[in-house]
């Protein structure tokens, strides 16, 4: 596994780009850029289990191993969903289950700072390097709209 890592300043409070990540209509937006119809089921709280889908019945089973809003969230991958059947014991699974995916706002003169590191395996990098660009500036550009 490989840390790789991502960051985008946005002129908005950390508050509202903390909405934006987690709110089900921004989430649902911002996450488009990783595949259409993309969407979570959660409360998001620390502990939880959370299902990260697709729109077509795939998707990962992750669970959120930490949660400090408007700061800091933390994911713990723990396997995959095909057709709607979670999967964490294959041999595919057990490679890289416990990879993490983490979320860090830090504000400073009205601009926070997003940044994303996750562990990624080879075959997955070069689509992160290619997907997560676009996914931070929806985030920019809703956190920085009135809407």
């Amino acid at each position: 596994m490989e840390k790789i890592k991502f960051s985008i300043s946005i002129n908005a409070p950390k508050e509202k780009v903390w909405k934006v990540l987690w709110d089900d209509a921004t989430y649902r937006k911002w996450t488009s850029a990783f595949a259409e119809g993309s969407h979570a089921v959660t409360d998001w709280k620390e502990g939880s289990k959370v299902l990260f889908l697709d729109g077509k019945g795939s998707g990962m089973v992750s669970k959120v191993a930490m949660n400090k809003p408007n700061e800091y969230m933390s994911f713990e991958h723990l396997g995959i969903i095909k057709n709607g059947v979670e999967d964490t014991d294959s041999e595919e699974v057990k490679a890289w289950a416990g990879a993490l995916e983490n979320y860090t706002l830090i504000e400073a003169d009205g601009l926070t700072s997003l940044a994303v590191d996750m562990d990624s395996n080879e075959e997955y990098k070069s689509y992160f390097m290619e997907t997560w660009p676009n996914a931070l500036e929806q985030i920019k550009r809703l956190a920085e709209s009135n809407a």
